[in-house]
């Protein structure tokens, strides 16, 4: 995944406001208890915090496409 289609299913499922919000504020566990913005700062693969957001909100499998 590429960060730009990262941004794009932040922004699809957050709102374009509330996406940076959550980047910016949410500390997710399973990023090792960073924001989204500081796990893609340090090298995490797009992909990999894409998947430990729908897992921290819950996103419904059927969802996450």
């Amino acid at each position: 995944m590429r960060l730009t289609e990262f941004w794009e299913r932040m922004r699809g499922r957050f709102g374009a406001g509330y996406a940076d919000s959550v980047a910016r504020d949410q500390v997710i566990r399973r990023l090792d208890n960073r924001t989204i913005n500081e796990a893609l700062a340090a090298g995490e693969q797009p992909k990999d915090v894409w998947r430990a957001v729908c897992e921290h909100f819950e996103i419904p499998v059927a969802d996450r496409h």
